[in-house]
């Protein structure tokens, strides 16, 4: 069994222009892996700043061959750029009266037909070679926040709106707006969720064009399959018109059937209580179009895999599937939608790790206990990208979550527990763990059934201070529970049956990225970089971008991207070239710099530093952002309070300390 092997082996450079000189059909798959190489990543510097605009810039949009770079914004202009003469090609004025929100060229148009959305409700076609207006669509009563195209359809667009519509156009048929004739809604997301549900971005799916993805001011991401779908009449904006009385309550005619949606959510913010604002700001598949990359607004970075129907129902262990083997055994949780696959599971040994993975876990212990959360998790990440089969890393893993406790750590800690067991059924930490998380997401009748299980297998445990102290505060949850169930349902908002299947049936994560901080605007996007996917970039509230390693989830690198807020990154179609944009009125391109040993003036050095002190804008009062960003700190803004004191030692060793309870 080999014990340590690197993920990507032979992936130098050289090594990759050798194999497509010797191997001719692997030519396209290596060009792609040579488009954002490590290297390149590690060079990234400001290339030019494009100016022209007078207001922050909205959204950015490549031409399909990254001839030209479309830019919108805030002084309702459109420019497209030549973005390697940095000269304007085209200076647009739209005659949209609101701030643009989006711009995209319509595909197989020879880059001549942009259609714009605003806030002024409108959407507008152009003819950029004749200079004239197309189309004037006034259908939305909300703002319009983004545009969908699929390559290789021409002709047809889909857009996004905040007064819950989803809208299909073919700019070869004639359009009248507000007609009782015209049918161009594809989607009314308020005939299932009710009147308040705000449709914020749409994406195609690049492969699959009949699968489209919608977020909205929720915490669930939709993906629809169109060719079942039946476009219906705009409704009235008005308030007397009889659709208002079937908000929530389904489709006049069946138009959305119950087979043609699939929705995804990150399984802790199912359970979770309507006190944050939850939105997705931005989604986009990926390059092969097994994957649905989402950012979050109030939350983190997920990657949903489209495909995986098996796992669909296993948030947070429901109760009904934690059962028991009859013999007093462990929880047995089935179908568990783990963050890793497993070719088997037969944990190694911690005397089988490499002097890598070792000297790793070694430098996360020590961040441990130097209570550098952050740190350790990253180092943590690292040790389990070489050794995927080590339990007691998964485990150790775990525990620090708990301690760092940052939005969804506690989830990801129970997902940690889950793989933990699944390589060592006798780890008894984990066991536990799994009823403190449980316990800490609100599910407490889960937490009280795993907690029975762990008493009957490791009966020499039941009076640990720590496990006496859990089962009293889940009996005393259990009773408010019961107190405070009537009154919980009859808040409930109303949403349709089939809006109710959709939700029980919706797809966990397949990753998590940390750092960055989506609190203020709500056009903050994230997007793939490099055609492999092999990088994940988001902008930040706190003026810079992120870089991720999509395959360990630890930040690569971060860039100063903007004065205030990055909300825009798009990567180059065909070369390390990235456009990003945000408050400032320019547009920023960023390619690798020479090696000359100059200073990059743009990198933020310490990458951990910046998450943490993302995670503390994103927890904290608008207000308060502003004297947060002056150096000022609020009360309870230290490190996490997770509950578990004590990582896993070397050996394991099941006579461990249980020391749950915060410090």
């Amino acid at each position: 069994m080999e014990l340590f092997t690197k993920r990507k082996p032979g992936s130098r450079v050289v090594d990759l222009v050798q194999q497509r000189e010797l191997q001719e059909s692997a030519a396209r798959s290596i060009s792609r892996k040579l488009k954002v190489t490590p290297n390149f990543l590690k060079r990234l510097g400001l290339e030019t700043e494009l100016e022209g605009h007078e207001g922050c810039v909205n959204c950015l949009e490549w031409n399909e061959s990254g001839s030209m770079l479309a830019s919108a914004s805030d002084d309702m202009r459109v420019i497209l750029w030549d973005p390697f003469s940095y000269k304007v090609k085209y200076n647009i004025q739209t005659g949209h009266s609101g701030n643009i929100f989006t711009v995209k060229f319509l595909p197989n148009s020879n880059d001549s037909i942009l259609v714009t959305g605003a806030g002024d409700y409108k959407i507008r076609v152009h003819d950029i070679s004749i200079s004239d207006i197309l189309l004037v669509c006034n259908c939305h009563y909300g703002r319009v926040k983004r545009f969908g195209t699929a390559p290789g359809v021409p002709f047809l667009f889909w857009s996004a709106s905040e007064d819950g519509l989803i809208m299909q156009y073919d700019i070869r048929v004639p359009h009248s707006c507000k007609s009782n004739v015209q049918k161009n809604v594809l989607i009314n997301l308020s005939n299932h969720t009710g009147r308040f549900t705000e449709a914020k971005c749409i994406n195609v799916n690049p492969r699959r064009p009949e699968l489209i993805a919608v977020g909205a001011s929720d915490a669930y991401i939709r993906m629809y399959d169109r060719r079942m779908i039946k476009l219906s009449n705009s409704p009235d904006s008005t308030i007397s018109n009889s659709n208002v009385l079937n908000l929530g309550k389904g489709d006049y005619d069946n138009n959305v059937p119950l087979a043609c949606a699939q929705y995804f959510i990150a399984g802790h913010l199912r359970y979770k209580d309507n006190c944050k604002k939850y939105c997705t700001t931005y989604l986009t598949f990926s390059d092969d179009g097994n994957e649905l990359l989402v950012n979050m607004g109030a939350e983190q970075i997920y990657l949903f895999d489209i495909n995986n129907h098996g796992n669909s129902r296993n948030f947070i262990v429901p109760v009904e599937l934690i059962t028991n083997d009859g013999d007093g055994n462990e929880p047995i949780v089935e179908n568990s939608n783990t963050p890793v696959v497993l070719e088997d599971l037969s944990s190694i040994n911690f005397t089988d790790f490499s002097p890598e993975v070792e000297e790793l876990q070694k430098r996360a212990k020590q961040a441990f206990k130097e209570e550098r959360y952050a740190n350790a998790v990253t180092l943590y990440n690292d040790a389990i990208d070489l050794c995927p089969n080590a339990a007691i890393l998964y485990g150790n893993r775990a525990g620090t979550y708990m301690k760092r406790a940052w939005d969804g750590d506690i989830y990801a800690a129970l997902r940690d527990c889950r793989v933990t067991l699944a390589l060592d059924p006798e780890h008894v930490k984990a066991h536990f763990r799994m009823a403190r998380c449980l316990f800490d997401l609100n599910r407490v009748k889960e937490a009280n059934i795993v907690m029975k299980n762990f008493a009957e297998k490791f009966p020499e445990f039941t009076n640990n201070s720590a496990c006496k102290s859990l089962r009293k505060d889940i009996k005393e949850a259990m009773n408010t529970n019961k107190e405070s169930q009537a009154s919980k349902q009859s808040i409930e908002v109303k949403i349709s049956d089939y809006e109710r299947e959709w939700r029980k049936n919706a797809i966990d994560f397949k990753l998590r990225l940390c750092g960055h901080c989506n609190t203020i605007t709500d056009i903050k996007e994230a997007n793939f970089f490099g055609d492999d996917g092999q990088f994940i970039i988001a902008g930040s509230d706190d003026g810079s971008f992120f870089i991720w390693d999509r395959y360990t989830t630890n930040i690569a690198r971060v860039l100063k991207g903007d004065q205030r807020i990055v909300n825009c990154l798009q990567p180059h179609p065909s070369m390390c070239l990235l456009a990003t944009s945000g408050i400032d009125p320019v547009i920023r391109l960023w390619s690798p710099m020479p090696e000359d040993g100059s200073v990059n003036v743009w990198e933020v050095e310490n990458s951990n530093d910046a998450a943490i002190a993302n995670h503390i804008r994103m927890n904290t009062d608008h207000y308060e952002v502003m004297f947060f960003n002056m150096g000022y700190r609020f009360p309870g803004q230290g490190s996490g309070n997770g509950q578990d004191d004590n990582e896993d030692r070397q050996d394991s060793s099941n006579t461990q300390p249980l020391n749950c309870r915060p410090s």
